[in-house]
């Protein structure tokens, strides 16, 4: 202990950033593989042959499974997911509730982004008012929302700052299929380049890689303090000790 002095606040200071770099480095990289998951099954589900609406209640987990539907819109109620943006513009997804006639069942379908770059316009969109045979697949968000307001307006088209499909349906007053489904590109559909996920695997693996290396930095710096601290404390002691002279 005589080479190591690093005091008692550099001490625990070290000992109370020390875990929590570490622990975010960790979290990092399980927030990467979970990422990496979600695109392989995304992938997976994406070769695999379409299903029902009614198949897709039987399912345990139908994360990205893709879905055809053919029926028509419930042009009378729309819901506009607010603050979305794409390259830079903000605007709003609109979701619908959608009929399909073989199963007889109704989903809530997210048409697309659509620009709102004038808050005192309302946002322009139409719906089709013939029946349609439609390809989609199943939404599955990574984790609950952050949401301050969670109040929903009055009136239709409805702005909305979440989606939550239970309540959704609530407001329509009428059962549905549990999941949002985002459509692919087509004719119904309005700008639907939807991103599986904000950040990639590589991402994550980049901002573990950030936090070890301050945590690494800081194990760094306690050492060289410390025994920079010692060398000192010697140093003194010999300059004060009468038998040096």
């Amino acid at each position: 202990m005589n080479r190591f002095r690093p005091g008692l606040l550099p001490t625990l200071l070290v000992l109370m950033l020390l875990p929590v770099l570490l622990w975010l480095g960790f979290w990092q990289l399980e927030r990467g593989e979970q990422k990496r998951d979600m695109l392989e099954r995304q992938a997976a589900q994406a070769q695999a042959e379409p299903l029902s609406p009614a198949e897709l209640e039987q399912m345990a987990n139908p994360a990205y499974s893709r879905v055809y539907l053919q029926g028509s819109f419930d042009a009378e109620h729309s819901f506009l997911l607010d603050s979305r943006t794409r390259d830079g513009q903000v605007g709003v997804e609109l979701l619908q509730a959608f009929q399909d006639q073989p199963s007889g069942r109704w989903v809530i379908v997210n048409r697309g982004w659509i620009p709102w770059p004038d808050r005192r316009i309302a946002p322009q969109f139409d719906t089709p008012q013939q029946s349609l045979k439609l390809a989609a697949w199943v939404y599955a968000p990574s984790g609950e929302p952050f949401v301050l307001n969670r109040g929903m307006a009055d009136g239709w088209p409805r702005l909305i700052n979440y989606v939550d499909i239970s309540e959704l349906w609530e407001a329509l007053g009428r059962d549905g299929v549990a999941y949002e489904l985002r459509l692919e590109p087509g004719p119904a559909a309005y700008r639907a380049d939807w991103p599986i996920t904000s950040m990639s695997p590589t991402q994550h693996l980049g901002y573990a890689v950030q936090w070890f290396a301050l945590a690494a930095a800081l194990l760094g710096l306690f050492i060289y303090f410390g025994v920079h601290q010692a060398r000192e404390t010697r140093h003194a002691n010999h300059e004060s000790d009468p038998r040096s002279s």
